[in-house]
């Protein structure tokens, strides 16, 4: 596969696939679609298992001149973070084309054609972000991801639906406003240096002043921080998730929200280093009011579709403390938090939109509870996504967080004593709504899961047993890229070995 160019291939075949089931009839469509999604997916596994060395560094690199004049380059690549981001968006889509099978063909919706194919649009454009090398094409593809998002939430969904669209285009449309002028910045660096270019190679060569790496930097951090999302600018993000369709909050919360923490590390800490850590104690402190604050107005929700956007709230504000504690520790925990965020997130979604199709209603407390007793393996497998969205030890989350908090202490120790107060709180919410819609002195009637509703959380649930209890195989992935990075920073320690052969775990970090 040395010679083929695979990751534009990887983009190609979502792309392809949402142009040809455009066109197709609505039973067809969906077939169509899960095809290409499963070629897409086979692909990306074909590819790291056979072109992808977990010594590190940018891999399956494509460049090419885009608009000579400006230095744009049509490059593409992929470290540990990006490959992660890749099979997570790529295992989750053929799942939520399963799930949906006819939920866009409810009555007021857009219907299985366009679902399929906006789905399939938004894999391609989500693919190349995570794997954009040059920062032009970065913006636009970024921008691009808009475009099926807004429809997939204004055209399938529920009530209110088009208002919700509208304010996440308003939030994701301003942020991307304040990053071109960040990328506009970088282009004016680069070209008085000497010769124009958005490679991230050359950028990251270039020796940019402080006061203008802060500029930049806040262009960028903004416009991530709306992605991500984090506290003050997350309002979207609950009226998406309460008005969407299930499949379309785990595409937006699991796959595209990635983006955010995925641009900091790649371009904040990457490119902007000093920036960066002058940054730290602010971003640190707004992380840690996203953990508490997501966490507690969580609790207070009656819709259970919002109540679980908000506690993504919470666990996106690991992710950003994870990666602005600048250790090896807080690095691998917070990369391997957006690929067990994704996973158990996305089976807390769909279980939950499940229900909410059963019971006529997403209100807990309309639902009445005592549907465990009708429904025992929807009742354990809400019940599994749930403590793993609390952190479960021997589900993967757990090892995520744990790391991240080891990191916060190291930092701070107040930034550890606040981040640990969101697993009480993250208890109180899961716990709490369990005991409101499924426990109850009354059996309710509610069919079980059938098999094709159990075929997609099965690959969901495996994943959070086997990555809670052998994260290793992510680690040796991530570890790495976060080494790089910290170099980048400026900052070394030693990598963390969770559940290696010998059972160490280092815990020590220092600044050089």
């Amino acid at each position: 596969m040395n010679d083929l160019p695979v990751l534009t291939i990887l983009i190609a075949l979502p792309l392809v696939g949402a142009l040809v089931t455009a066109f197709l009839p609505a039973a067809t469509a969906r077939l169509a679609g899960l095809g290409f999604a499963g070629a897409t997916l086979v692909w990306a596994v074909v590819a790291a298992l056979t072109s992808y060395s977990l010594d590190g560094g940018m891999q399956l690199t494509e460049t090419h001149t885009w608009i000579e004049a400006l230095g744009v380059h049509y490059a593409l690549g992929v470290d540990g973070l990006g490959l992660l981001m890749v099979l997570l968006t790529t295992v989750l889509v053929p799942i939520v084309l399963v799930a949906s099978w006819h939920e866009a063909d409810a009555p007021g919706n857009g219907g299985s054609r366009a679902f399929v194919a906006w789905v399939l649009a938004l894999e391609a454009m989500s693919l190349a972000v995570f794997t954009a090398t040059d920062v032009f094409l970065f913006y636009v593809v970024f921008e691009a991801t808009l475009i099926p998002a807004y429809f997939l939430i204004g055209g399938f969904g529920r009530e209110g639906r088009g208002r919700a669209a509208t304010k996440f285009l308003i939030y994701q449309l301003a942020g991307g406003l304040v990053m071109l002028a960040s990328v506009i910045g970088l282009y004016v660096v680069s070209a008085d240096s000497g010769r124009p270019s958005f490679l991230l190679t050359d950028l990251a060569a270039l020796d940019i002043d402080p006061v203008t790496q802060r500029w930049i930097f806040l262009g960028f951090f903004i416009a991530f921080a709306i992605k991500a999302p984090m506290f003050p600018v997350h309002t979207w993000l609950a009226d998406t998730t309460e008005r969407a369709t299930t499949g379309t909050s785990v595409l937006l919360v699991c796959v595209l929200d990635k983006i955010g923490t995925f641009g900091m590390l790649r371009f904040c800490l990457g490119l902007l280093p000093d920036a960066s850590q002058w940054a730290t104690p602010v971003v640190v402190v707004l992380a840690l009011i996203s953990i508490v604050y997501g966490a507690l107005v969580a609790i207070g929700q009656d819709d259970v579709l919002r109540l679980i956007g908000l506690t993504s709230l919470s666990h996106f504000g690991f992710i950003v403390l994870g990666i602005f504690v600048f250790s090896s520790q807080g690095g691998s925990g917070a990369i391997l938090y957006m690929v067990n965020h994704g996973i158990a997130t996305a089976a807390l979604f769909l279980v939950a939109g499940y229900l909410v199709q059963r019971r006529g209603t997403a209100s807990i407390r309309a639902m009445g509870g005592g549907i465990e007793k009708g429904a025992p393996v929807l009742a354990g497998i809400f019940l599994i996504s749930g403590l793993a969205a609390c952190g479960l030890p021997g589900l993967s989350p757990f090892v995520s967080e744990m790391l991240v908090i080891i990191a916060a202490f190291q930092h701070a120790w107040w930034a550890g004593a606040v981040a640990v107060t969101a697993i009480v709180l993250a208890a109180i919410y899961v716990l709490w709504l369990y005991q409101r819609t499924m426990t109850g002195p009354e059996q309710v009637e509610v069919k079980d899961l059938d098999r094709r509703e159990v075929g997609t959380l099965a690959p969901l649930m495996l994943a959070l047993v086997l990555f809670g209890f052998f994260p290793m195989p992510l680690l040796d992935v991530i570890n790495p890229n976060v080494e790089d990075t910290l170099t980048q920073v400026g900052v070394t320690d030693e990598p963390p070995t969770v559940g290696s052969a010998d059972g160490a775990a280092s815990s020590q970090g220092g600044h050089e």
